[in-house]
């Protein structure tokens, strides 16, 4: 898939152009130091080539030997808030890109070391092998040619509800550990209680969730329309023309194409939300449910493929944009430094789009 580029890759931005995004975008800090911070480190993670360390971005915006400090303090412990910076870039790309889906992107960033906020040991079954690293997840804007991230969730395990290492990462008392299901629920409930944006179908893979059922209802109870590919062993129940339900079956086993189903019922009652499967045709074939059941097939096809182009988005955030790059630890550093990072993709991609 073809990525659109208004910018060219490792080109010098203009100044005066990149100025306007970063007063737009970066409105709410109050402060002229933090914005000319802003500006640098974009401008770095825009031009340096290869790893995006602290010292290389300030060498690309000045000789000053004191930038690589400041710029370290701006990420680190500077007071600016990364929500109201990710909704601000959120609405300004929302008018470039018009986007047809929300997506969801879920990143593995190895760390070395165990000093850094909510690293953990897993296992990656795209390595296959257990690997010490933090895991990051995403929320896009997308279209079926680009995406663009607008917020983001760092996932903290169990372990990271001892005092002492939430301490010394500087973990917000609200902030808790969740699944990764949980987390981009949050984040998508979040981004439609702004009210800034229309409302777009989440569109996201799910087939490494547990607890998929209890996802979707919950979708469905907060109102969000949506698409995503499930596990072919989940249980569903197949509906017929008449609306009468059948004999529960695995998603993958029902055969194409895909009718309405529901879910099993709960120990509550019974499950009454209809939903639709579709199978992507690939090898091994994917399954994906929507409740979108009026939407056509191949409207609902073309909604899966803003999920393809957001894991393109995902893998060039890797390669030039600095993701696994955040030399820091703690929890507002994180966040600072992917919320430059994902200012700089939008910039990158969308700044000459009228």
């Amino acid at each position: 898939m073809q990525l659109r580029c208004s910018i060219a890759a490792g080109s010098v931005p203009s100044t005066d152009q990149l100025s306007a995004f970063v007063d737009a975008v970066f409105v709410h800090l109050q402060r002229a130091d933090q914005r000319r911070r802003g500006h640098a480190y974009l401008h770095g993670l825009l031009t340096v080539p290869g790893k995006k360390t602290v010292r290389s971005v300030a060498a690309a915006a000045t000789d000053s030997p004191t930038a690589s400090q400041s710029l370290q303090q701006f990420v680190n412990s500077s007071p600016w808030h990364w929500e109201a910076v990710r909704h601000e870039l959120a609405c300004w790309a929302e008018t470039r890109l018009r986007p047809q889906a929300w997506t969801v992107a879920t990143t593995v960033l190895p760390k070395r070391g165990d000093h850094s906020c909510g690293v953990h040991r897993r296992f990656v079954p795209q390595l296959g092998r257990t690997v010490n690293c933090q895991v990051g997840i995403g929320l896009f804007l997308s279209d079926r040619v680009s995406a663009v991230p607008v917020d983001w969730r760092l996932h903290l395990p169990e372990d990271w509800s001892l005092p002492y290492l939430r301490g010394q990462a500087r973990v917000p008392s609200n902030v808790r550990p969740l699944p990764i299901w949980a987390d981009a629920l949050d984040m998508v409930d979040r981004l439609k209680r702004s009210g800034d944006l229309a409302p777009a179908p989440l569109v996201a893979d799910i087939r490494g969730t547990r607890r998929t059922s209890e996802l979707l209802r919950l979708l469905m109870r907060h109102g969000h329309d949506f698409v995503l590919a499930v596990p072919g062993d989940l249980t569903v129940v197949p509906v017929s023309e008449a609306g009468r339900e059948l004999q529960a079956s695995n998603a993958s086993s029902l055969g194409a194409p895909h009718g309405l189903v529901r879910l099993p019922s709960t120990a509550g009652g019974r499950s009454r939300e209809t939903y639709r499967l579709v199978t992507e045709r690939r090898r091994p074939a994917v399954v994906w449910i929507t409740n979108m059941v009026r939407q056509r097939t191949d409207e609902l096809l073309s909604l899966v493929e803003c999920h393809a182009a957001t894991g393109e988005a995902a893998r060039e955030l890797a390669l030039d944009f600095g993701l696994q790059d955040f030399e820091g630890r703690s929890y507002p550093g994180w966040h600072r430094y992917m919320t430059l990072m994902s200012a700089a993709y939008a910039y990158r991609r969308l700044a000459d789009v009228p």
